[in-house]
């Protein structure tokens, strides 16, 4: 995320709260287009290692996109979208996990994936 300028990234960890997810990541983006840029680079930088998501929600608005690996749930919001759903409030009594600024994002070695690559969802 920190690599396609997400804001305000949050980690959540949820698993004493819920069965879903162990962690929620969050993050917002300015523009839809940065709204896909984000997810695509989060699909991407786990496809490295072998980690592909379960589901894929929200690539026809690019507004939320949600980004299930099982065990981590990574959602991205477009700004307004963000502060509409307001999950951190929902998720309230989940400890956050600091996210260090300075961060080194990784950035792999691969090509960026198309739209098309996405399974449409249901």
């Amino acid at each position: 995320m920190l690599d396609k300028k997400a804001l305000d990234v949050q980690v959540l960890h949820v698993a004493p709260l819920t069965s879903i997810a162990d962690y929620l990541v969050i993050g917002s983006a300015e523009s839809d287009r940065q709204t896909r840029a984000i997810a695509n680079s989060i699909a991407e930088v786990l496809s490295c290692v072998g980690e592909r998501p379960l589901s894929l929600e929200g690539t026809t608005s690019d507004q939320w996109i949600l980004i299930d690996f099982g065990d981590v749930v990574a959602h991205v919001f477009r700004q307004d979208a963000r502060a509409h759903y307001a999950l951190e409030r929902l998720w309230s009594d989940a400890k956050s996990i600091p996210v260090p600024d300075d961060a080194s994002p990784v950035t792999p070695q691969k090509r960026m994936i198309p739209k098309s690559a996405f399974p449409k969802m249901v």
